[in-house]
């Protein structure tokens, strides 16, 4: 079959006959004799099993190959990543811009999203699961979603169900909230378990946590790319300077590693650490010396 050296893209639509199939790729000009695919495929017994989809048809490809592939439904699958570190404002709008995913929740609200995915949940928040994950062309944003959500939640609880015993959150979702902080505070894994410590430490102290990645979710749009001290005075939810305890949602899409993190804190005295401007972090045990390495770590 004359195929093009990037392979030619066949696209069945659902309901598609055999015959219908047959002229068009006649049309397409990939076959000359339509009667011969029917043939093939009545020989087979085969020709009320064609399966709607998209495929990629690779150069050199016979017309039993292509009847073959059609009938065991080996359509196209496209990768789609979601980024740790991400918002889920993010999420949606690369599904959005994404020419193979059916668009059905543009235009909706947080809330009226939630809806749609029929999930427990009430922020949309640091609930899908970071990865790359392969999808057929006309699949819908609901169905990817839920895809994702699902994913997390089963890591989520199995990972859960594994923490250690100085932990102090309260559920799976707190892990989450901690874990969404820890992976935006620092892009070191290797610091992530102490990060948590100081967290933790904080919150059975009493202590507010004071983490600046916080405070700029809360801001949101206001945020003017500089975290000033009249930011870290104006009150939310969010503002982890002004109130106790965990925000009331997570402020990112968390990676597996920073929910290890979170339910596998390091052990220890730390209750302060700074960045060094070269994205490591000094952990101190005591204010007096985080003073000093925060005075050090301007100079």
């Amino acid at each position: 079959m004359p195929i093009a050296q990037d392979g030619y893209l066949l696209q069945i639509k659902p309901g598609t006959s055999l015959k219908k199939l047959a002229k068009q790729l006649q049309q397409d000009h990939i076959i000359q004799l339509p009667g011969l695919l029917r043939w093939y495929a009545f020989s087979l017994g085969v020709e009320t099993s064609i399966k709607a989809g998209e495929y990629k048809i690779k150069p050199g490809t016979s017309l039993s190959g292509l009847l073959s592939k059609v009938v065991r439904g080996e359509v196209e699958q496209y990768p789609f990543t979601i980024i740790e570190g991400w918002r889920s404002v993010n999420v949606i709008e690369a599904l959005n811009a994404n020419p193979k995913i059916r668009h059905t929740l543009q235009g909706l609200t947080e809330s009226e999203i939630l809806a749609q995915l029929a999930i427990p949940e009430t922020h949309l928040e640091g609930i899908f699961l970071p990865d790359t994950y392969y999808f057929t062309a006309d699949t819908t944003d609901v169905a990817f979603l839920r895809r994702a959500y699902n994913a997390m939640q089963q890591k989520l609880k199995a990972a859960w169900e594994t923490r250690a015993p100085q932990v102090v959150l309260q559920s799976p979702y707190e892990a989450l909230i901690l874990a969404s902080i820890i992976e935006k505070e620092s892009g070191i894994y290797a610091e992530f378990p102490e990060i948590s410590g100081v967290f933790q430490r904080r919150i059975q102290k009493g202590m507010r946590l004071q983490a600046d990645p916080c405070v700029i979710y809360g801001l949101g749009s206001d945020f003017s790319g500089s975290l000033l001290k009249n930011d870290l005075k104006n009150d939310s939810p969010y503002n982890t300077y002004t109130r106790h305890g965990l925000p009331p949602t997570p402020i990112a899409i968390p990676s597996m590693r920073a929910i290890e993190a979170a339910l596998h804190p390091a052990a220890g005295e730390n209750l302060y650490f700074v960045a060094t401007g070269d994205g490591h972090h000094v952990f101190s045990k005591d204010l007096s010396s985080h003073n000093l390495a925060v005075k050090e770590s301007r100079e």
